[in-house]
């Protein structure tokens, strides 16, 4: 906000203007005359130079042209919402993502891969350099927090916010690349923990991430890594940790969104063999709880060629074929379930309209049909020291089925973390820790 004294004839300021969808938006001015009172007169810089009065709260007076694009926005002579964002429009206009303010990073998706600004020459250039010397990068980000972990022997911790869609996921991959060149080599096997640190991303998207409104890779739950290091500064394992994951998208799914991507990936990518095995269909639209949504395909993306990567992933992270093959029986479980229908009798009790498809279920996941069709159709109520079996209706028995569905998916995603913090966790003595939040 503008003080009155500021708002002289001729100064360039920023006042509000709505755009086409009621959000706000900028426009630049200049003011006619020297302000009074709470009000000023600006003439607008649209095609028809409109003037018109603003109150002085409504105006912000513009940097100098010669600010415009800077690398860091602490250096603006006037710092708030109209000149951050102009900033960083001018930037990504050129094709810059990157804009600093202070230590804080902030980085625009472009929605696009751009090569050239990733990669062992990028990581190569701003390997010892100091924070703010190059252009702003996230690879700056990161060595500024090992450079910091070394120098003053004390774990660091990274923040990556933002909303969906915003590229957080993209940008903690970039961070655990820069970390792995840095990290050195400590091998265990036939793997280092640099690859098996970076390959749990891909598997952790495929069952934690699902195409949204806002964005075709949205990550589903929260997490942080924690990257160990041992006292040559040599990444020597890690922990991950996850929280919030969105166990409802398993039954519900809106219109034009997706459910994880692991059930697509299987389908379309699974031989014909491993379909038979599985009990897996061809086509996704054969599952309520894939077709609910009318979206089973993401542009662009091939479901196929990334369950290969997916699998890939989980050999690296050292999950076995036969628990790759329990993981998939699974997966095949919980569509079955989805597509379990119920009726209701006179009674209003449900009953199970196709129990050929209750029994398929069971068969994949080792269960008895009899035990998983009580606990879909019937509860037990306690009242004091008496105890009676109550039937329940047909939307309760959905509810009950679509309970089951989350609770199995959620247990498999648990154990998958589990599975992968066995296989990543710490052999030497650790030193120093990075953690990411994202």
């Amino acid at each position: 906000m503008s003080r009155p004294e500021q708002l002289v004839k001729g100064i360039q300021v920023w006042v509000p203007i709505p755009d086409l969808k009621n959000l706000q938006d900028w426009l630049m001015g200049n003011v006619v005359a020297n302000a009074e009172g709470n009000n000023v007169l600006i003439e607008l810089n649209d095609k028809k130079q409109t003037q018109k009065q603003y109150q002085i709260n409504e105006v912000f007076i513009r940097n100098p042209p010669l600010l415009d694009g800077i690398d860091d926005m602490t250096a603006l002579s006037y710092m708030h919402e109209p000149a951050i964002l102009h900033n960083l429009r001018q930037r990504y206009d050129i094709d810059i993502i990157y804009t600093y303010t202070g230590p804080i990073l902030i980085a625009i998706n472009p929605y696009m891969k751009i090569p050239t600004l990733y990669g062992k020459e990028m990581i190569d250039a701003y390997c010892g350099q100091p924070f703010g010397k190059l252009a702003p990068h996230v690879y700056a980000v990161a060595e500024n927090s090992f450079r910091s972990m070394i120098v003053e022997e004390k774990s660091q911790s990274i923040l990556v916010s933002g909303e969906s869609g915003a590229g957080k996921t993209e940008s903690t991959k970039l961070v655990l690349q820069y970390f792995a060149a840095m990290g050195g080599r400590s091998t265990r096997g036939q793997r280092t923990i640099e690859q098996k640190v970076l390959e749990s991303t891909p598997m952790l998207e495929a069952f934690g991430n699902a195409k949204t409104h806002m964005n075709d890779n949205s990550s589903r739950f929260g997490k942080f890594i924690e990257i160990q290091f041992d006292t040559q500064a040599n990444i020597c394992g890690a922990v991950l940790y996850t929280y919030l994951l969105e166990k409802s998208r398993i039954v519900r799914t809106q219109k034009g969104e997706r459910n994880y991507h692991v059930f697509y990936q299987a389908i379309a990518g699974s031989s014909a063999k491993e379909k038979e095995k599985w009990n897996l269909s061809k086509d996704p639209s054969d599952y309520f709880y894939l077709n609910q949504s009318s979206c089973l395909q993401i542009d662009g993306e091939d479901d196929a060629e990334t369950y290969q990567r997916t699998r890939s992933a989980m050999d690296i992270v050292g999950i076995t074929q036969e628990e790759q093959d329990h993981i998939f029986y699974l997966l095949s479980a919980i569509l079955l379930l989805g597509n379990i229908q119920f009726q209701e009798e006179k009674n209003d009790a449900a009953t199970i309209k196709n129990e050929d498809i209750l029994r398929r279920a069971c068969t994949l996941i080792g269960a008895e049909t009899s035990a998983v069709s009580a606990s879909l159709l019937t509860r037990q109520i306690t009242a004091g020291a008496e105890s009676y079996t109550a039937n329940l209706n047909k939307e309760k028995a959905e509810n009950a089925r679509d309970a089951l569905s989350m609770l199995l998916y959620s247990k498999l995603f648990d154990w998958l973390i589990q599975r992968t913090n066995e296989n990543i966790k710490a052999q030497a003595k650790i030193r120093n820790c990075i953690g990411i939040l994202d």
